[in-house]
Order: structure tokens, then sequence, then C-alpha cells
């Protein structure tokens, strides 16, 4: 064979038949003619930036409930100490719950017309205003007899129970049946929440997960939940040592669907049972934040404390050998005091020293807050702003670099994870406590059904179908968007219950106060605005005057 095919036949062999093969690390051919071996670069072992990056692959339960408790506890010191973390975790609470948490119910009366044809939208608004007024005598109860503890109405307990979501990642509670209370002058409803720390929530006695058994939560050969192990006290309740060994098995509920453990908790993995809470994410990003902010604190703190200083002519090596000192340095000192003693100098008040021959004054330059803390405080802040939903000024309270469209913009963004948070609490809490109310409402007979009525527990998702309206989104230029409003209703893009609800009212309250306001006004011989008195060219006579 020439040398010619030789090196030929030795080409296609290291090509490997025709087909080259990618060098690996080391010279090396990898298989499969991938380079080092992988298809993607976030999978290879040997990069520079993912070497050392070898993340245990777990199933969701198994990456949640052995560090819970940890993670929980520093959220819970970020949340005391740290003054941004508890202003954030407010104004979202303050966003999506706010002071009046407010229930619109919305029975689904085309789905119930399969039994009646009485189901129709009259009935459907006699039916939510006469159940809302009952939820409202319940949850506003002065006495307060909706919480076990009667320390909070409806609304302050859906704000505590989102803190426990926000925080711990799970908000956990009970549903009572209180008959005792039921009397002159106490409850006018058996229906009672107990609301608990999700802290309390876990297997007996700390023993490890099972196929059935997950951080406290029982659950069937299918995944779901049937049973909750709860503490009879809270693990950290020093007088409660023995109560805090004890667990009670709670039911998901009832054998005919009445809710008795309300467990809710955001998912973001198929198989798990417990949750985590949004500071999780930027933990440690925080902590390094409020160290930092706290050592800049001491530091400009020190250099005002110490603002000048006084240098003396003395030797540093006479001061170091001062132990040996014949009275010289001793005689120095006690001249110096003598000096500023029977010295005293002010003018206007203001006190002058006057030094002994040869001393300085010299003032300390502050190099504090450090030049780069600022963008390093900002970065930390937009961190969590990105893991809790809101914008960056938010956080910050930082206005001064944003315009009425970045303002805008941010406040949209905002609003649509407050809007889902709210939501989702709303699914998971708060309507599984109004299907327990509204039950007995039912049941008492004080809410109008027509003849042939399937029970509410045929029928509970058509009857419990609801809305509930938090705080006001609010404006960033009022007259610009309250005239967007109108123009978007006026195009039938949307409605004067859409519209009020985003403001935190109730439309049907707004039409009735003008309802009132317009003739109080007409008693008063008061003109109408143009908002009653209509167009120019409407007689005044062709409106409802009632």
């Amino acid at each position: 064979m020439s040398r010619k095919r030789e090196a030929k036949a030795l080409r296609k062999a290291e090509l490997g038949g025709g087909r080259p093969r990618a060098q690996g690390p080391g010279g090396s051919y990898a298989p499969g003619g991938l380079a080092g071996g992988f298809a993607y670069d976030a999978a290879n072992l040997f990069g520079q930036e993912t070497s050392e990056w070898q993340p245990w692959l777990r199933s969701p339960d198994a990456e949640i409930n052995q560090d819970r408790d940890r993670m929980v506890a520093r959220s819970r010191d970020l949340d005391r100490n740290d003054g941004w973390v508890t202003g954030g975790v407010t104004r979202i609470l303050d966003s999506a719950i706010g002071s009046q948490f407010r229930l619109v119910a919305k029975p689904d009366y085309r789905a119930l017309q399969a039994y009646s044809r009485s189901f129709d939208a009259v009935w459907a608004d006699e039916f939510g205003r006469a159940v809302e007024a009952e939820y409202r005598m319940w949850a506003d109860d002065t006495g307060k007899w909706c919480d076990a503890a009667r320390q909070l109405t409806m609304t302050q307990l859906y704000w505590l129970a989102l803190r426990h979501k926000i925080l711990d990642g799970e908000a956990l509670g009970v549903m009572l049946w209180t008959p005792e209370r039921v009397g002159l002058g106490g409850a006018r409803y058996n229906t009672t929440v107990q609301l608990l720390d999700p802290d309390r929530l876990s297997n007996p006695y700390q023993q490890v997960d099972t196929p059935n058994l997950r951080g406290g939560v029982v659950l069937d050969d299918l995944g779901a939940a049937t049973g909750y192990h709860i503490r009879r006290a809270h693990q950290g309740e020093n007088f409660a040592a023995i109560e805090s060994m004890i667990w009670d098995l709670f039911p998901r509920e009832t054998p005919w669907g009445r809710p008795v453990t309300i467990h809710d908790c955001d998912l973001s993995r198929r198989g798990q049972h417990r949750g985590v809470g949004i500071l999780a994410p930027v933990l440690s990003r925080l902590k390094m934040g409020s160290r930092a902010d706290r050592a800049e604190l001491a530091q400009m703190l020190l250099q005002t404390i110490f603002a000048t200083v006084i240098q003396s002519p003395y030797d540093e090596q006479d001061v170091l050998s001062s132990a040996e000192d014949e009275g010289e340095l001793s005689a120095y000192q006690q001249l110096r005091m003598q000096h500023a003693k029977e010295n005293p100098i002010a003018v206007g008040g203001v006190k002058i020293p006057r030094l002994a021959p040869g001393e300085e004054l010299k003032a300390i330059t502050s190099t504090h807050p450090n030049s780069g803390f600022v963008d390093f405080q900002a970065h930390v802040l937009r961190a969590f702003a990105a893991a809790s939903g809101l914008s960056a000024e938010q956080v910050s309270w930082d206005y001064s670099k944003t315009n009425y469209s970045s303002a805008r913009a941010a406040m949209l963004e905002a609003w649509k994870t407050l809007i889902r948070r709210r939501d989702n609490f709303a699914v998971g809490f708060a309507n599984p406590i109004w299907g327990c109310l509204l039950e007995e409402i039912m049941d008492s007979g004080r809410a109008p059904l027509p003849r042939g009525a399937p029970s509410f527990v045929e029928m509970k998702t058509a009857y419990m179908r609801c809305n509930w309206i938090g705080p006001a989104r609010g404006w960033v230029d009022p007259v610009a968007e309250r005239q967007g409003a109108v123009l978007g209703m006026e195009a039938g893009f949307g409605t004067l219950e859409q519209e009020s609800a985003e403001q935190g009212r109730d439309y049907e309250e707004n039409l009735d106060q003008r309802q009132v306001e317009i003739r109080m006004m007409k008693q008063r011989g008061l003109p109408l605005p143009q908002w009653a008195a209509g167009p120019p060219n409407q007689p005044q006579g062709g409106r409802n005057d009632r």
C-alpha cells in the first residue's frame, strides 16, 4: 500500500468511518459525536462555571420538609428585624386584603336551572343580597364570634392568614361547630374559624415522611390529602411541653363534604404538600443587605461621635516608654489640663477650644456610606421586589427616578401578581370558609330558595360561586385613568361593576348612594351635577326620581 493510501486509511479510521468525532477533554474523542459528551452546556460536568454545581435531584416534599422549619425561622427573623422586609410584606397584605375583604355572592343560576326555571338572574340578585347580608352579620360581628379566639373579624383573620402564607408558605385553619356560643347576647351562627400556626402541622413524633404521610399531611393512595396531624400546642411554648408532644388527627372534611381543615399553599411542583414562603429565594441576599446596612450605620455613627481629635506633639516613642517616665510626661499632661481649664473661650454660646502649645485640632473625614453601598442596597431591594411581585419603587419608596409611564407600567405588572395572589388565597382559604357559613345559612332557612331547589350538598359549587373585593388599585394619574375607564365602559370594554371593584367599591352601593344624593339635592333645590342631570338635551322628567 502506498504512503498516500496509508495516510488516507488512517485518517478515515480517526474520523470514525468518515464521520467526524468531536474531541473531548484531554484530547479524547467523546462518544456520540458531541463535544464533551453533552448535548447541552447546562449538563456539562467539566465546564468552569458548572463543574462544582451539582445539586441533588429530590422530590418536592424532600426539598421542603427537611429544611422547612429553618427557612421559616429565618424568614420571620428578617421580618422582625429588617424594616425593608417588614414594609414589603405589609404592602403585599394591604394591597391584596387591606382593611376590607368583601364578599360578592354570584350564584350560578344557569347551572341550577336544571332543577327549576325559577333560578334566573332576578333570583340570583335576591339570593346574593340576602346571603351577603348574613355574611356581614357574621364576619363583622362586634363580638367577633367568627373567630374561635374572639380576637379578629374575618377581614383581619384573612389578613393574618395571608401573612402566614407569605412568610411561612401556607395558611392553616380549622372549622369548628360551636352551638354552646349561640344564644342571647352571643353568637348568631354555629360556624367558627380557628386560625392555627402552620408550625403545628407536622409528622407525629418527628417521624420521617412515608408514602402516605408528608409533613403532617395524610394522603390516600392517589395522593389526595385526607387528614392533618396538628400539635395541641406550639413546640416553642415552654409552658406547654407536654401538649406540644401530642398530635390530633383532623380530617380534611366531613362525610358529606363540609370542610374541617383548611390548608392553603401555592404549589410549584406536582407532588408538593407543604408551602414555601416568598422570601426563601432571597434570604441570603436580604441577610447580607441587613448586615451591610447595620455596618454602614455603625461606622457613620462612630465617626459622628468622634468628629475631631487633638493631635499632641509628643513623640510616639516617648509615649510608649511612659512606663519609665520620671515625671516629664505627667507634668506635660497636667499642663494641658490646667491650660484648658484656665482658658475657656466662647463666642455667641459656642465653645472654642484653646489648645496647649504645640497641639493641633484635626477633623475626622467620613468615608461612609461607602460609594458602592447605595448600589448594593438597590440591588438587594430589586431582588426582593422581583421575588415578592412588587415593583422596586414600592419596596424602596423611592420614586425620584420614576415618571408617569414607568410608574404606570410598574403598577400594572405588580397588580397582576397581587390579583393572582388574592384570587389564589380566596380559592384556597376564603371560599371554603364561605361555603361552611352558606351551608348553615341555607339550612336555617335564611336564604331565598324557590320550590324544588336542590340542597346545598347537591349543588354547593353553584350556590357558593362568588367574588371577593379587596382594596383599591389606586391611580397614578386620576384624571387620565378615570377618563379611560369611562371610555372603556362606553365602548363596551368594561362594566361599572368591574371598574368599581378595581377601586375597592361595590357598584350597587355606589348606585344606591347616588340615588340618595339625587333625592336629597332635589329636596334642597340644588342644581344636579352633570352625572345626575344627564345630557343637556335629555328632559329631566324622563329620569327615575326614586
